[in-house]
């Protein structure tokens, strides 16, 4: 996979920001190749572990059938997005994903994935409610893992600063 340089090199984030940008976010979009070449993008919760991103969805619908027909796919997730009305800019950080998507089909790989899920969105939920609430839609369940070709990451001139915030 060849990638385009980065426009602004100089606001690229390293590959430690990045990951702590994709380990603490709690959505991102997952952009596919939909039905007759159109993209279609949509927001998920994701976990993001041992260097795979993780996802749970339907059985069926169109990011499956999209999956299915090109693993290839992009995701972003935004860790900033903070308005600067007086500087005209924004103070931004994001990441973005590019790498192969797949539905898990090994059962021990699709549990751990699953619990890795509730453990990072249900924290405070008692692991027996989490235990049962997977085992009675475990079968309505599909997990995607997304391996990564390609991250990168980016901020704005103005996170970097820490006068981010206009002065009145």
């Amino acid at each position: 996979m060849t990638m385009r340089p980065m426009r602004r090199a100089n606001q690229a984030l390293d590959a430690a920001t990045c990951e702590a940008v994709l380990r603490r976010g709690r959505t991102g979009v997952l952009a596919v190749t939909g039905e007759d070449g159109w993209p279609y993008a949509v927001p998920l919760n994701y976990v993001y572990a041992d260097g795979t991103l993780w996802f749970h969805c339907a059985t069926e619908g169109h990011k499956v059938e999209a999956i299915r027909r090109e693993p290839r796919v992009s995701f972003c997730v935004v860790d900033q997005d903070t308005v600067l009305p007086e500087r005209f800019s924004t103070a931004y950080r994001s990441v973005i994903v590019f790498g192969t998507a797949q539905i898990v089909r090994e059962d021990a790989e699709r549990r751990a994935a699953i619990q890795a899920l509730t453990d990072k969105y249900c924290p405070d939920v008692p692991r027996e409610a989490c235990e049962a609430f997977i085992a009675k839609h475990e079968a309505n369940t599909l997990v995607l893992a997304l391996t990564p070709t390609h991250i990168s990451g980016k901020e704005g001139h103005w996170t970097r600063h820490a006068d981010a915030t206009p002065q009145a």
